[in-house]
């Protein structure tokens, strides 16, 4: 007798997967975020938090690490990403393996050998958000160079021809072409690098001596001592994601609708 498996049966797997470590993980932050000490349903997590002068300039410190953790890298990995697909070099397949491989290192290992370089050469010192920024870039720039080599070079070459033929320079064409048919990988490498800087302790530990606090530190201390104010900042932290999530989706379909009509 033979089995068959319909298209439902082979969503089960995921299903439970899904039940199991993400939902139920979801309700249990939920029901801690909402809830007292004695279990009973409050606001008084939500409003502790934002009571405190320390943990809003928390959430500050964290926003403005990430965007300009966020700004360099893009800056920095634009022209690379720019260059690599567009020129060609039959080579350019290693040059983009070489940025990429460091993201096959273990994390803390590669946070502690550009520590040992940055105190080898005297930049580790007292420069603590300097140095929190400066690791994070160098953490975080494959997952922006690889979502931007990868959207340029999927773009149309008879859209650089058209540019052409129709006495585009090489100036109007980067900005009438490339650039808005490039904006699906821009908002990729953002969302890829924005979000974790801002949770990305681990970094500002190391780097920052211990001295600058973002809001993944805040939510790994508290669980360690009261997990409904951890909790609490965990489900902010989502929101965020999820907003940020929400506005780069839409933006992503309407760049796409922008390309479709080129």
């Amino acid at each position: 007798m033979k089995l068959r498996f319909s298209r439902k049966m082979l969503c089960i797997p995921y299903a439970v997967f899904l039940l199991f470590f993400v939902i139920v993980p979801m309700l249990v932050i939920l029901v801690y975020a909402f809830t007292d000490a004695e279990m009973h349903f409050s606001f008084g997590n939500f409003v502790r938090f934002f009571s405190d002068p320390t943990k809003l300039s928390t959430i500050v410190y964290s926003l403005v690490i990430a965007l300009v953790t966020t700004i360099i890298t893009l800056l920095i990995a634009y022209p690379v990403a720019y260059i690599l697909a567009r020129s060609n070099t039959k080579k350019k397949s290693v040059i983009l393996l070489l940025f990429i491989t460091p993201m096959w290192i273990n994390f803390v290992l590669r946070v502690n050998a550009i520590r040992e370089l940055m105190s080898w050469i005297g930049l580790l010192g007292e420069a603590n958000y300097f140095n929190t920024i400066f690791g994070m870039v160098y953490d975080f720039l494959p997952f922006m160079i690889l979502p931007l080599y990868t959207t340029i070079q999927k773009i149309d070459q008879s859209y650089y021809e058209a540019s052409a033929d129709l006495g585009g320079n090489s100036f109007t064409t980067f900005f009438r072409v490339t650039l808005p048919l490039s904006m699906p990988g821009v908002m990729s490498g953002i969302t890829m690098v924005f979000l974790p800087s801002m949770t990305n302790y681990v970094v500002s530990d190391m780097l920052g001596n211990s001295k600058v606090t973002i809001v993944g530190k805040f939510i790994e201390t508290y669980f360690g001592t009261d997990w409904h104010m951890g909790s609490m900042i965990a489900v902010i932290l989502l929101v965020v994601v999820f907003v940020s999530t929400l506005l780069t989706g839409g933006f992503k379909s309407e760049e796409n609708a922008r390309g479709a009509n080129l």
